[in-house]
């Protein structure tokens, strides 16, 4: 089994990719998008965070959290997000295929991906790098022909106050080309 090492970096920026468990089209879901919305809002109540941005897809979304300095631990964050949805998608009576023995030995449902992917953002360029990738990954998965015509996206937020050209979304922008193509 590979030896998973988390980096941990008090009051950091991190950039996540978190996917449901065998790329089920579930997050753009009403009820899905219901749900995950008030869960993370009752965890960053209660283990505040600052989203810079993100994006949510039928499959895994992707964001960046800035977390409050003297604080490092987004694995809480996680395990609470991932954990109050799993319960409260069940609850709501949408399906959920049986877990595997392995998943039932670990209590693991079939709603997520065991682990997520998580990235310290290093500088500047390396935020908007990701802003950008974020806010473009509904375009490079084929969802819509221009960024700006996905609705489940920080994108809006961000031309709203001026922090994108509002022509910004219909073509590559060059910063995410930087990027490993490990987020997907």
């Amino acid at each position: 089994m590979p030896d998973y090492r988390r980096v941990f970096v008090e009051g950091g920026y991190y950039f996540f990719t978190v996917v449901t468990y065998q790329r089920r089209s579930l997050l753009t879901r009403e009820i899905s998008r219901s749900i995950l919305k008030n869960v993370w809002l009752e965890i960053k109540s209660i283990h505040p965070f600052e989203d810079i941005a993100i994006c949510l897809l039928p499959d895994h979304v992707h964001c960046v959290w800035k977390l409050p300095d003297n604080d490092s631990n987004y694995p809480v964050r996680w395990n609470g997000i991932k954990g109050l949805f799993t319960k409260r998608y069940k609850n709501s009576g949408e399906f959920s295929p049986e877990p595997s023995l392995s998943r039932l030995k670990k209590k693991e449902a079939t709603i997520w991906q065991r682990r997520y992917w998580e990235h310290v953002i290093r500088n500047d360029e390396d935020l908007y790098s990701h802003i950008d990738y974020i806010h473009y990954n509904p375009v490079k998965h084929g969802f819509v022909k221009d960024a700006r015509e996905w609705p489940y996206s920080t994108i809006h937020r961000y031309i709203r106050q001026g922090l994108l050209d509002p022509e910004w979304g219909s073509c590559e922008p060059r910063s995410i080309k930087i990027l490993p193509n490990l987020y997907e």
